[in-house]
């Protein structure tokens, strides 16, 4: 038999993310073909093709943006910034070779390696060129007679020749004899800026663009243009293809030169050299319309860079809107596709046969396919405007999507080949539509909501995700649904029911039963501002609403009240899901947090931070075991449940903790103390910490024992210890030896022990000013009951009685009186030595003491014979000795400060020393 167990979630963690890489500038990639180089402000990415994760950033300490970088053959990366330095990185180690000043005086705008790489050519905008020697880290060249900003350098391949061509804002060509630092000729054709140049295998021949929308065709042993090609758009890449490869696919059939021009139509050309012909156009996707004259200047998809990757037989290009495509040749077809930024990611939905895939809808008339494994992108084209939001059938391969120019569009993906295509579309609202459902039991219906206050209901065909052409939608059913925009609508897991939610700051349930009607069954009112998401619950019949006013709430079917409220976000509440069977609840809000609460007890049982800005986008998987959010930071987040292996840790935690307090509970039955004192401080148990040290400090070489063993913890210890009046000679006893045996500087390494030392202070002083206030006191009883043992015996009037000041503890027992009085000498020779040996009180000081007490006190004046010899005697003895008082009262202090600091066990100076590591 078996049993099955539901556990609650508890946690979720990161397993990838999608983040932005590539926001416009310079894009290279390695010699080896495997890794993508790519600016980013102040970083420069590395990004791995076949995972399509970054794996590493080489970054600024000083955050200034880079202008330009350059990748050598050895993939060594060399950048420079807005500071004018030049920095080398070995970008596998994140580490900075070498770093200096460039001679520049403005910033550089280009710069390139030869293929040895051992020189570096940069091009400021100072219209200057600079060579350096990398190996041996020295300015070898400053070639000037450029004219503006050099925007292009580059190496001649066969480096015999040591020329080095550049272009600027004069649109020519210059060539730089490296050997006598001058330019031998200045090619002019363009009458544009040259965006690209490429050379033939042999070296002999050059083929350069322009945005003046010509390519020049130039032999470079007579340095003269063969021919000029007209190629009709702004073209910023140009890659002669290798003669040696088979492209009869792409209508190469001869063995002339041939070309590939990427530009502003966003298509790649091949074009034949001899005959200026275009014998190949790239085919555009059917859903992607073609740029027309009058935008190809603005046109999203116009390719900013072209490269050529031999080893593979790749072509890579680089668009406008940061996306990064790979194409396989001969026949051109796109074999992956890299995102590099996304601006707001507005909904995000899991896609595909195991959630595969994620479909996303960012600040854009596009829509994004992200396979998961390996990031790779497909962008499906077919909005006009920005798309607002998205919706998954139960099945995962149909989902459907609305924009702002007012349209409904249902996509199917192909489960063997991942290909997206649209499959039906509808339009009939009035305004933006921001809202959509999907059918929950069949693909059989769509409910949008829109800015214009109505819902309506589409009817899908029953073959939509056939081969064909696009199925047009009617809507069955419209209703005016509320009196402002409405935010969100959802369909019941039957498909009898539907939910809408809107900025009017209430929700409406609808019956869809009817047969072409939506009728309205109750109102849910209690926000207090407007409504941004209704969800049903797939067990149970309530509703889950989100809002504006930061809450959550749940409401009753039955009779449309509010059973539970959900308080926690510090703003809008955007979004809602049930999960863990509809016991539990996800929440996003505008303050970048994601919440799991437990329905039942009302708790926030998780909260997750991994995003800066608004989380639009919120999606858990089928199996319940992921979860997808996405932000208007331009992050993508996939979580992973990791409630088995977090209670599997605790459990792991729990178990070797009661192993090890057993342990402990040995150690200390078997009196082995050091071994318990190490073991109950990495257990971190202050109490059993203190009850060995209570033992071990009985030793004689407690500081051997102790001093060593995890004094940073001890110390921590110590500061609480140390604020309880009865554990505080053992802090003191604790604090003693590691002052003594361990220098300030490793002391001072401890986290927080300046704020551990200033904690001690005032507390030691306080203990101090305590003591001696006890002495003070136990002095006075000794004097009190001197007195009382002088006034109940016999007295000698023809001889001084003395105070006996030996500590009270030491002190014979009261009511004994003596039967015969020693001498003077005699007995102020046996006074003036304690049990440790140290000179006592002078008896003079004891005099003046008690003549004060006489003054002070009338009960004293009832023994008038003893009393008038005795205070004539002192006034003798004061008369007398009045110098000598005076010295034994200072020594007097002094001696009873060091014999009280010896009494009670502290430490002579542990006030002190921690007062100087503390300053």
């Amino acid at each position: 038999s078996t049993v099955a167990v539901f556990l609650f979630l508890y946690s979720y963690a990161v397993s990838s993310k999608i983040e932005p890489f590539y926001k416009g500038g310079k894009v290279q990639i390695s010699k080896d073909e495997k890794y993508i180089f790519c600016t980013c402000g102040s970083r420069v990415n590395v990004l791995e093709i076949s995972t399509g994760k970054i794996i590493h950033c080489v970054e600024h300490d000083d955050q200034e943006d880079i202008t330009s970088f350059a990748l050598s053959c050895d993939d060594e990366v060399q950048k420079s910034s807005r500071a004018l330095l030049l920095k080398q990185w070995d970008w596998r180690q994140a580490n900075c070779t070498r770093s200096w000043r460039a001679i520049h005086t403005v910033p550089v705008a280009s710069m390139t390696f030869d293929s040895t790489s051992t020189l570096l050519a940069t091009g400021g905008c100072d219209g200057t060129i600079k060579l350096w020697d990398v190996v041996k880290h020295y300015c070898t060249h400053n070639l000037k007679g450029s004219s503006g900003v050099v925007h292009l350098v580059q190496f001649h391949p066969n480096t015999d020749l040591l020329q080095l061509f550049s272009s600027s804002l004069d649109c020519g060509i210059r060539i730089w004899d490296l050997r006598s630092s001058q330019c031998v000729c200045v090619l002019q054709s363009h009458y544009s800026a040259v965006t690209s140049l490429s050379f033939s295998p042999d070296g002999n021949a050059m083929v350069s663009s322009g945005r003046d929308k010509i390519c020049t065709v130039w032999d470079l042993k007579t340095r003269k243009a063969k021919r000029t090609v007209p190629v009709y758009e702004a073209v910023e890449g140009v890659v002669i293809l290798p003669g040696s490869t088979d492209l009869a696919e792409i209508r190469v059939k001869s063995k002339d030169l041939h070309f590939i021009t990427a530009g502003s139509k966003g298509v790649l050309r091949v074009w034949e050299a001899s005959t200026a012909r275009c014998v190949y156009t790239q085919t555009l996707p059917s859903t992607l319309p073609s740029a027309s004259e009058e935008d190809e200047n603005d046109n999203p998809r116009s390719l900013t860079y072209l490269f050529h990757l031999p080893a593979s037989a790749r072509l890579a290009t680089v668009t406008a809107e940061h996306n990064i495509l790979l194409y396989q040749l001969p026949a051109l077809t796109t074999q992956q596709q890299f995102v590099g930024y996304s601006d707001e990611v507005l909904d995000v939905k899991f896609l595909g046969k195991g959630d595969s895939h994620i479909v996303v809808a960012t600040n854009s008339c596009q829509l994004k396919v992200f396979e998961l494994l390996t990031n790779s992108c497909q962008i499906l084209y077919g909005h006009t405007d920005t798309v607002l939001t998205l919706d998954v059938f139960k099945k995962g391969s149909l989902f459907a999507s609305c924009a702002k120019d007012r349209s409904v569009r249902v996509w199917h993906m192909d489960s063997d080949s991942g290909q997206v295509r649209c499959v039906a579309q509808g339009s009939g609202h009035t305004n933006a539509v921001g809202s959509i459902s999907c059918s929950r039991m069949k693909a059989s219906f769509v409910a949008t909501g829109s800015q214009d206050c109505t819902v309506k209901v589409w009817d899908l065909p029953a073959d939509c995700s056939a081969e064909g052409g696009i199925h047009q939608l009617t809507a069955r059913a419209t209703e005016k649904a509320h009196d402002k925009d409405v935010n969100s609508v959802a369909v019941s897991p039957n498909d009898k029911l539907l939910a809408s939610g809107s900025q009017d700051r209430t929700a409406k349930l609808w019956s869809l039963t009817g047969e072409g009607t939506v009728s309205l069954l109750g109102v849910f009112r209690g926000h207090r501002r407007g409504v941004w998401a209704v969800c049903f619950s797939p067990v149970d019949q309530v509703l889950a609403t989100t809002s504006a006013d930061g809450t959550a709430k749940l409401w009753s079917l039955q009779d449309f009240s509010c059973l539970k409220t959900f308080e926690g976000h510090d703003a809008s509440v955007l979004k809602v899901i049930f999960v863990s069977r509809g016991t539990q609840l996800l929440t996003s809000g505008s303050d970048g947090l994601v919440k799991l609460w437990t329905i039942k007890t009302n708790e926030c049982v998780k909260t997750l931070d991994a995003h800066q800005d608004k989380v639009w986008g919120l999606h858990a998987s089928r199996k319940d075991d992921k979860m997808v959010t996405g932000s208007a930071d331009s992050n993508i987040t996939v979580w992973s449940d990791v409630t088995e292996i977090e209670l599997a840790e605790e459990q792991a935690k729990q178990e070797d903790q009661i192993l090890k307090q057993q342990e402990l509970s040995n150690l200390l039955h078997g009196k082995k103390y050091l071994k318990a004192l190490g073991l109950a401080i990495s257990l971190d148990q202050p109490h059993t910490v203190l009850t060995v040290i209570k033992v071990i400090q009985k030793f004689p070489y407690f500081f051997l024992l102790f001093s060593w063993i995890h004094s940073e913890s001890v110390l921590r210890y110590c500061v609480v210890w140390n604020t309880n009046a009865r554990n505080c000679l053992n802090a003191q006893a604790v604090l003693q030896v590691l002052l003594t045996h361990l220098p300030p500087e490793e002391l001072l390494q401890y986290q927080g022990a300046r704020s551990h030392l200033e904690g001690l202070i005032p507390y030691t002083e306080r203990h101090m000013q305590r003591i001696g206030r006890l002495l003070q006191a136990s002095m006075f009883l000794n004097y009190m009951w001197q007195k009382m043992r002088v006034a109940g015996g016999p007295s000698s009037t023809g001889q001084d009685e003395d105070m006996d000041t030996t500590p009270l503890a030491q002190a014979q027992p009261f009511f004994v009186i003596d039967k015969e009085k020693k001498s003077g000498s005699d007995e102020r020779r046996d006074e003036g030595n304690d049990s440790d040996g140290e000179q006592d009180e002078d008896p003079d000081s004891c005099v003046e003491d008690e003549e004060e007490l006489e003054d002070v006190s009338a009960t004293n004046k009832a023994s008038t014979d003893n009393g008038r010899v005795e205070n004539g005697a002192s006034h003798k003895t004061n008369g007398k000795h009045h110098s000598e008082s005076e010295e034994s009262s200072e020594e007097e202090d002094q001696e009873e400060e060091t014999t009280v600091k010896k009494t009670k066990g502290l430490p002579v100076s542990s006030a002190q020393q921690c007062q100087t590591f503390a300053s």
